[in-house]
This record gives structure tokens, sequence and C-alpha cells, in this order.
């Protein structure tokens, strides 16, 4: 029997349609504003008592709230808040009262009910200019730029001296000058051909001091312009690293005059865990653990990160850094204790080589390094007055977090153990793998972008919407009458799995997301047009009406493909070539042709064979 379907297949449009509506619900629910903790290491809990303490000083400062949490793990903390606007000054307030062991952020709170959640169902994500994320401006610290150059190649001439045989003694640097004392002549120009040699971004100067010759190495201008040059491109690299391994939708880092970063994280949920990760500076150093009786001067003494053990003695002399590893994955030992797998370069594996193949059966210490952010009040003339203003410094801090007896040569790949949680191993991992940042960062600027243009430019986009679907569906009902009813429910559908979809996938709605949506209900009845017409024109020419309606499906269908799919292989493109707002505009686009032809085709099909199928029709309300 003609325009008839068999009843799984009814069962199946009424499954993907129920299902459509579920997973576009949570869009029903908007976020809290509120404020959310962590703490400044990865190893950091949160307390209960920290909560509380947030609440009574939310509270005196006479700044709603609606209730506190704490997150997996007790890693995070959140307080909701009632009002947007106090997101700001409630920051302020959280800062002061818990001091610098924490790292507190703006965040947006999700309420969508739990079993929403339960089965994966959550809204989508929005872009900045819609009110969902969070910017930072971060400045590199340049001064710590050049002083890590300066020690790495302090280690690196030392290292030519000796293999030279040239006799020296090791002289405190002075900012960009390195010295070198000599107790002769002869040694001190030698020492200065070797230098020569290998390296030319030194100017020589030769001064006395005492009993010795003093060799000063400058760095030169054009030197020093290529290391701040250098740390800015290595921390934005290394920051669009990190954001990525955030998975964050449709970032955007930039750079911003000479040693300033702009990052903009649209649709974060943790915002809190996201400023801690990109201004972290985590490196890792491998060293010898020190021979017993060897001179103080060339051993360092370290405490354990975890604690566990007691402070351990390690060579001064560092085998290699974190910055010749090229992959670092986080996973459990034989025994489930968490560990990092580890890969080096070339360079960093030869050195590696080198190093144990004299020393198997001596320890070998992993320490982590941490540059934490802290604030120091200077004097400083202001308007021609002294006074005490607060800038941010940088306190590193070196922890050993493996000592162990090294059992055979080691190559380009071994693991890191004595890691105290999979939470450390995850974020150690993660900060490797995205690489190292050139300098420590500390954030001079963080705030949520426009949250009152983001509910305008919402209210407008949703009021384009209806416009639209109105518009369109009074078109349809004049020209095509019933079917144009049957076209317009289609089409309310089309509007809910479109946003099912895109909430399914984690997409990030913008602006021109919005204008997207609004197109693809212009577009949508396109497939309709097209088969009523042919309807019309097969009843038109004496066709019988279940006939008319069989044929008009079947011959436009072709037609129906051919369209979108061109259109289709052009919002590809667009979200392949393009950036930012193109791409969400390519997504919305593509989804929706998608939608479209499922609610065009499928659906209308389903409820004009439920309202005339098999039906012995005499005239056609079309």
């Amino acid at each position: 029997m003609l325009n008839r379907y068999p009843v799984w297949k009814y069962l199946l449009v009424v499954l993907v349609l129920a299902l459509g509506v579920v997973y576009a619900l949570p869009n029903l629910y908007p976020d809290d504003p509120a404020i959310q903790i962590s703490g400044a290491s990865s190893a950091q809990t949160i307390e209960t008592s920290d909560l509380i303490l947030m609440e009574e000083a939310l509270r005196e400062a006479g700044i709603e709230s609606k209730g506190t949490e704490l997150g997996a793990n007790d890693r995070s903390g959140l307080i909701r808040l009632v009002n947007r606007a106090d997101q700001l000054p409630a920051q302020d307030v959280v800062r002061d009262a818990l001091g610098q062991r924490y790292v507190v952020a703006q965040n947006l709170a999700p309420t969508t009910p739990d079993w929403l959640v339960n089965i994966g169902a959550g809204p989508m994500n929005l872009g900045l200019d819609l009110s969902g994320g969070v910017h930072f401006l971060l400045e590199v610290d340049m001064e710590r730029a050049i002083e890590n150059r300066v020690n790495v190649y302090e280690s690196e001439l030392r290292t030519t001296l000796r293999e030279a045989r040239v006799r020296y003694r090791s002289l405190p640097s002075q900012g960009n000058v390195l010295q070198f004392g000599f107790t002769d002549s002869e040694q001190l120009s030698e020492a200065q051909r070797e230098i020569n040699r290998n390296y030319t971004q030194f100017q020589f100067e030769t001064v006395e001091r005492e009993e010795l010759e003093v060799l000063r190495l400058t760095l030169s201008d054009a030197e020093m312009q290529e290391i701040r040059e250098y740390a800015v491109r290595q921390n934005l690299t290394t920051v669009r690293n990190r954001v990525n391994e955030l998975g964050v939708a449709e970032p955007l880092v930039q750079r911003q005059g000479a040693n300033r970063i702009v990052v903009e994280l649209p649709g974060v949920q943790d915002t809190a865990e996201a400023k801690r990760i990109l201004g972290q500076t985590a490196n890792l150093e491998f060293r010898l653990a020190a021979d017993r009786g060897a001179a103080r001067a060339t051993v360092e003494t370290f405490e354990f990160r975890d604690g566990s053990r007691p402070p351990a003695d390690v060579e001064r002399s560092i085998i290699l850094t974190g910055d010749q590893v090229t992959d670092a994955q986080s996973n459990f030992d034989e025994n489930g204790r968490p560990q990092v797998n580890i890969r080096l370069d070339g360079h960093g594996g030869e050195l590696m080589t080198r190093a144990t193949r004299t020393n198997v059966g001596r320890g070998m210490a992993v320490l982590f390094i941490e540059q934490r952010q802290i604030s120091r009040t200077v004097q400083q003339e202001v308007d021609g007055v002294m006074q005490e203003v607060e800038v941010p410094a940088f306190v590193e801090e070196k922890s050993i977090i493996s000592l162990a007896t090294i059992q055979s040569t080691l190559g380009n790949q071994f693991r890191i153990t004595g890691l105290s949680s999979p939470a450390e191993a995850s974020e150690l991992a993660l900060l490797l793998r995205a690489g190292g940042l050139a300098a420590p960062m500390y954030f001079v600027e963080e705030r949520t972008i426009g949250p009152s243009l983001g509910a305008e430019n919402i209210a407008r986009g949703i009021t384009a919407t209806q416009i639209g679907f109105l518009l369109v569906l009074a078109f349809m009902v004049v020209v095509y009458k019933a079917f144009g009813v049957l076209s317009g429910i289609a089409l309310s559908f089309n509007l809910v799995l479109l946003l099912a979809l895109m909430s399914m996938l984690g997409a990030t709605l913008t602006l021109p997301g919005i204008a997207g949506i609004v197109l693809t209900l212009g577009m949508a009845v396109d497939a309709n047009v097209l088969i009523f017409s042919r309807i019309k024109e097969e009843v038109a020419s004496g066709v019988a009406i279940q006939r008319a309606i069989h044929e008009g499906y079947d011959k436009a269908f072709s037609a129906i493909i051919d369209g979108n799919l061109t259109t289709l292989l052009v919002g590809v493109i667009l979200f392949a070539m393009g950036t930012g707002p193109i791409k969400g505009f390519a997504v919305t686009l593509s989804l929706g042709i998608l939608t479209s032809m499922f609610s065009a085709i499928i659906v209308t099909r389903a409820m004009v064979n439920l309202s005339v199928g098999g039906r012995d029709l005499k005239k056609l309300w079309l």
C-alpha cells in the first residue's frame, strides 16, 4: 500500500525525536555565576573549612551566595553566587581571605539536573560573545628568561672548559654577565679561544681581582633581544599546547605587545584549574645522587615533594632537563602506583645514555621545579612620592619526586615513579607534553567577557530565530495549507535536533552560530517546497492523490540530495579553512543541513503517511 511506513520506522522516528528533546533540554538551565578555588599545586586538597571561610568572608562583604560544594577528589571548591555582577568583588574577597596558597578564579557552575547529567546530556558551550568564557592577560618575566638562559650558558661553558682541560674557578654571575677566574694568563687565553670557537654571543672583558684574572662574558644586545623574543614565542606555543590539552573549544591565544599573551577560553567549566595550568612553570631536572664524602660545594640538598623520606643530597651538575622531553604519558606501574612514561629527543637520549653508562648502581634523582607567584612590597615613586607598591614576584621551589637506583644504561625511554597521586602524574605528563615555559608568567588581568553584551546577543538571537521561524511558517501555511502546517511541525523538531546535536558534540555556540541557525530555518523548508510543488504538479496532471504523494517524495529526493550536499561541502570547507567565528557558522550550518534533511524528508513523510496515507482522498489540501 502506498504511503504507509512499517511500525518500526514510525518508532524509530519517535525515538530520534524523543532523544533530541532530552538532549536539548539542558539548554533551558542557565549556569550560576560562581567562584572556584584550587590548590597552588596538584597535591593540595580543599577542605570543608576552606569553603566555610569563603562563605563567612562573602557574608561579611555583603555578597549573597547559594551554597558551596567540593569538587572531585577534593581538589577544588566552588561557591555559587546569586548575582553575576558580584563575581569580580567576590573573587577579591575570597583571595584576600584564603591567601596565596590557593588559585581563585571566576567560573560558571552548571545547574543541569542530575538525571540529565547521568545520561551524558549537557548544555552547549557558549562563545565569549555570548558570555561563556574567561579572558586572561599574562606577562612574561623577561628578567627570569635572561637569568635562565645565563644559567644554561654557564653550565655549557663549564663543560667546554673541562673538556678542554682548562683550569678555572667558578665565580657567581652578575645579571647577564658570566665570570670565570684564572690563576695565570695562559689559561685565560686558552679559555677565551675555546669559548670564541663555540660561542659568538658574548663580549669579552678581562679584569684583575686579587690574585685572579677574571674573564667576564657579557651577552650582546642582539642576544638579549633574541632571548626575549624566544621567551615570548616559546611561552605562546606552550600556552597553546596547554589549552589544547585542556580541550577548550575555539580558544584564542595570541601575543599582545612585547611581553604579553592574551588567552580567551570560551565554555570553560574549570577556570581555576585552567588558570593554574596556564601559569605553572613546571620542569624536571635529572641529577645523580651525591657520593658520600663529596665536597659540599658540589652538592645540593632537597626535600622530597611528598615528605615521605628525609632530604637527600644530589650533585649540582644536571644530566638533562625537561626541555628534552618529546612525549610523556601517565599510567600505573606493576604495583598500581602512578608513574609517567618519558620519551626523550635524540640529544636528550644521548645525554642520558652517557650519564648512566658509567653510573650503574648509583642513585638518580628527578627534581620537580615549580615557579610560585607571590606578591612583594617595594618602594616606588608614584606622582613624585615614594609609596609602598605590591609587585608580582616568583619563588622557585625544587623538590625530589623520585630517587631510584640506576639498574642499567638508560636510553631515550624510561619512567618516573614516586608520584603521590594519579592526578599529580596526569598533570606532570600534561605539562611536559605541552612543553616548558621559557620564563614564568603572571596574570596581570583576568575578567569574564561581556556578560551583559552576551545576554543581549542571546536575546536578540532568540528573537531573530523566532521571527524567522514564524515568517517561514506563515509562508508555508499560506502556500501549502495543511501540508505547510506539517512542515512547520517538522521545522520545530529540526530546531530541537540541531540544539541536541550541538550539545552532544560539545560545539561552541557563537553569534555567527546563531546566524547559522536562523539561516538553517530558512533553508530547512527548501526540501518541503520541492516535494510539495512536485506533488501539486502530479495532481494537476491527473495522477491519483496517493500516487502523487509517493511520486512527489520519490522524484524530489535526488534534487534535495544534490542541493544539500553542495551546501554541506561548502560548510566543511569553511570549517577546515576558517577560524573563530567562521568555524562557529560552519558548524551550525553543516549540522543544520543534516537535521533539516531528516526532518523535511523523514519526519514530514511520517506525518503525511499517518494523516492521509492509504486513504481514498478526492481532494488534497495543498
